[in-house]
């Protein structure tokens, strides 16, 4: 496989080796599509994470299991008071 690199990232991939952070080139390189892979897994899960979150959401519609706005502000703002400490 042969890959070419821009200026700029080949002084990356130099500065890399020279620090001894590296062995070669190619470790850098291997490094840098590991940590790719591991973005596109953690990018991959939160976006099913948050699929499954609006199904639950869908799922809750459908059964009815759900307030208006303004009902649903009103609970939430009668917890937030029941938390705030008491003068006295």
């Amino acid at each position: 496989m042969n890959v070419s690199l821009t200026k700029e990232l080949e002084q990356i991939v130099e500065q890399k080796v020279k620090s001894g952070m590296y062995n070669s080139a190619s470790e850098v390189v291997r490094e840098g599509l590991r940590l790719l892979k591991q973005r596109d897994d953690n990018h991959e899960a939160k976006l099913n994470a948050l699929r499954a979150e609006i199904q639950k959401g869908i799922d809750d519609l459908e059964a009815g299991r759900y307030q208006d706005g303004e009902t649903a502000m009103a609970e939430i703002k009668e917890k937030l008071l029941a938390r705030r400490p008491k003068n006295g």
